[in-house]
């Protein structure tokens, strides 16, 4: 005798895949939103701040320059250890915070690169982080199995950074730069299925709010790593 599945019992699970269909494409849309909201008010800031040479002077010829580079570390600290205690505005405002201290660290690359070379390297960011994240979006591939890969090449990329401002080699920066490339683009497409595979697994309500969030910034963060390594590989210097 064939199984037949009851009509009532098929037009329930199609109607809750459609609702999980709809909520997720939202979900990855607030993500997306928060995300090039964060790295429009990032971009902004470090232009306002790089054309003007008092502000400049005073963040990157004092020693408060050491203070704007190391706070984004600390929100994206905070912001880690302490969203699921936060109200949703609460975890917002950290967010758009950060995205203005980012601003202020960023500027520095003016001083370095010209302002053509930054432009056309973020159009190269940009191409490249929405075809990897597309792809990690829409992927069957597990791409779990790559995750401690990644995370012990971004360790690895964070130790030799370190070392390199000591030693100053431009070898060892190079490679550096060719390897956080691979690195984040591949962090990118994990990062992509990861969250999406987290909002099918959540509860939703007030958690989706802040994972949404949370999951802005981790894109954030890799598209702000790959512009960074890309633009040392092809970015033209100042004369």
């Amino acid at each position: 005798m064939a199984f037949r599945m009851d009509p009532r019992v098929a037009q329930a699970r199609g109607v809750a895949i459609e609702r999980i269909d709809e909520g997720l494409r939202a979900y990855m849309l607030a993500i997306y939103n928060y995300m090039g909201l964060g790295l429009a008010i990032t971009g902004l800031t470090a232009f306002v701040v790089a054309t003007s040479p008092p502000l400049m002077a005073v963040i990157f010829g004092t020693p408060l320059k050491w203070v704007v580079m190391l706070a984004p570390l600390a929100f994206v600290f905070f912001l880690s250890a302490r969203v699921h205690r936060m109200s949703v505005s609460a975890a917002q405002l950290t967010f758009w915070a950060f995205a203005i201290v980012m601003g202020l660290s960023m500027a520095s690359i003016f001083l370095v690169f010209t302002s053509t070379s930054i432009a056309r390297v973020f159009f190269i960011t940009a191409a490249t982080f929405g075809a990897v994240s597309l792809y990690g979006y829409t992927t069957k591939r597990d791409l779990s199995q790559f995750g401690s890969f990644l995370v012990m090449g971004l360790i690895g990329i964070v130790i030799a950074s370190l070392v390199n401002l000591f030693l100053g080699s431009s070898a060892l920066q190079f490679a550096i730069s060719v390897i956080g490339v691979l690195v984040f683009t591949g962090l990118t497409a994990w990062d992509t299925q990861r969250l999406k595979e987290e909002y099918v697994e959540s509860a939703g309500g007030e958690i989706v709010a802040k994972q949404a969030i949370m999951g802005a910034l981790s894109l954030y963060l890799n598209f702000i790593n790959l512009f960074v390594m890309l633009l040392q590989l092809f970015g033209q210097n100042r004369e």
